[in-house]
């Protein structure tokens, strides 16, 4: 796997498609942090590290189990997009940070600070990696 952000916005994406209360991604602190902002902002109901033995192996290992929210049977998370990719990098000053869609969605930022919103980010004026973006 080459991205794993990606891959982890991927089974969130998948998962709200086939209406899934749940799905587990390989946790690394960046992912928790980015369900934490999730979290935070009312996309998701849960993201907890857990333990889980894998079929394939006896050892249990760390994953994020992700809980997804609905609302009259439809997903909370509209759109999931990847922005920054491990091919061009796409960086902003605080000016420059684009709006998601007003009211609608966020975007995560990577800043000296740790990742945040862009409205947190545009707050405390750091730029950063634009991450990705919700809706």
């Amino acid at each position: 796997m080459t991205d794993p952000i990606a891959d982890m916005l991927t089974r969130i994406r998948n998962a709200s498609l086939v209406k899934k209360q749940s799905v587990l991604v390989p946790f690394s602190k960046t992912k928790y942090e980015i369900g934490k902002i999730l979290k935070r902002e009312g996309f998701i109901l849960k993201s907890e590290k857990i333990d889980y033995a894998d079929k394939s192996s006896k050892n249990k290992l760390p994953y994020l189990n992700i809980e997804l929210k609905y609302k009259d049977g439809t997903s909370v998370v509209q759109g999931i997009k990847r922005i920054s990719k491990s091919g061009l990098r796409i960086y902003q000053g605080y000016r420059d940070i684009p709006k998601a869609l007003p009211s609608l969605g966020i975007l995560i930022v990577s800043t000296p600070k740790g990742l945040m919103t862009n409205l947190e980010a545009k707050h405390l004026k750091l730029g950063g990696e634009v991450i990705c973006e919700i809706f």
